[in-house]
């Protein structure tokens, strides 16, 4: 599902050079739950933006469903995010002046799907996050764990093939965490779709049933439980 071979990436800040990533060797394979972890300034984001063909490698090649994303336009990799991969971020970016089911209704609006099958996929995964009370709540009507509940179905209602998560914890107290990360793992292993999360929380770590452990750029360790 996803490959990447000899991933370097390097950022230059004024006349000085970062290697963020040194080589790394990995695969994912379909319907995974997998953490990538280490603490800040490892290349965790950097490795899953590139994942996510958000960023593009200094050197190497990322293969996603089979296709060579170094090989891609800008244009093929927006068809490419738009049909096939989801995202949730640390700080929801829910659009503030919609309800829950319009920013869940959002990457539909880019697809060729008539309306009613829109609104079926909008309000069964709203139920699915256990949100079909809050339909028509705006974000600063709901709490912190209740909009990344949205975030989540946002990211599953077009049925990507993987879902990246950026530090989907950060903003979330230990409890509705848990929840979170429940909630994921029950869609995860309902819906066959891989999970990917960067992240430094041990909670994420714990949940997680493969571990990709950073450091520096490097991978130094790879489990899966």
């Amino acid at each position: 599902m996803v490959e990447t071979i000899g991933l370097f990436k390097d950022y230059k800040v004024g006349k000085v050079l970062f290697p963020a990533l040194r080589g790394i060797d990995m695969h994912i394979g379909d319907g995974e739950f997998t953490a990538i972890a280490g603490p800040s300034g490892s290349g965790k984001t950097t490795l899953l933006n590139i994942i996510g063909c958000l960023d593009v490698p200094t050197r190497g090649d990322v293969i996603v469903d089979g296709t060579n994303v170094n090989t891609l336009t800008p244009k093929d990799k927006a068809e490419l995010r738009k049909e096939k991969i989801g995202f949730v971020f640390q700080t929801f970016n829910l659009i503030p002046v919609l309800t829950a089911y319009e920013n869940v209704e959002m990457p539909l609006l880019l697809l060729d799907i008539p309306a009613n099958q829109k609104k079926k996929k909008v309000i069964a995964i709203l139920e699915e996050v256990g949100l079909e009370d809050f339909i028509n709540r705006k974000p600063n009507e709901m709490s912190g764990g209740q909009q990344q509940r949205v975030a989540v179905a946002r990211a599953l209602v077009k049925e990507p093939s993987m879902v990246l998560a950026d530090e989907p914890t950060a903003n979330l107290d230990s409890t509705t965490a848990t929840e979170i990360l429940s909630l994921m793992h029950e869609l995860n292993k309902k819906l066959k779709t891989m999970f990917v999360f960067s992240t430094h929380d041990k909670l994420v770590m714990d949940f997680a049933t493969r571990l990709i452990k950073l450091r520096d750029g490097k991978i130094i360790g790879d489990d899966v439980k």
